[in-house]
């Protein structure tokens, strides 16, 4: 049985990051992760008793495409010129995680 994974992050915007401002990091996230084979979503909350948080839905494959995805994203960190250490730099300014948590989906 294979399962593909979810990484699912729950977060809010900081002061001064709007939503679109949010989705254009994700765009070039999403550009950066299709070597990968990663890819998110965001959910945005219009019906439900906490309208602050929103959840970052990301898929690949399985659990070992993630680790790979996750290992390059990681290790990318400690060059301040990379691609990824660019994008987190951006997501940094721009958001709060507050939860992570990973699934397997069949």
């Amino acid at each position: 049985v294979s399962a593909e994974h979810m990484d699912v992050i729950q977060f809010k915007l900081n002061d001064g990051c709007s939503f679109d401002q949010y989705m254009a990091i994700v765009a070039d996230f999403n550009e950066w992760g299709k070597a990968y084979g990663y890819q998110t979503k965001v959910a945005y909350p219009i019906q439900n008793d906490d309208l602050v948080h929103m959840y970052w839905l990301g898929t690949s494959a399985n659990a070992a495409a993630f680790g790979k995805a996750w290992d390059a994203w990681r290790d990318a960190q400690g060059d301040a010129n990379s691609v990824p250490a660019k994008l987190q730099a951006r997501f940094s300014a721009c958001e709060t995680n507050v939860t992570r948590t990973g699934y397997d989906l069949y």
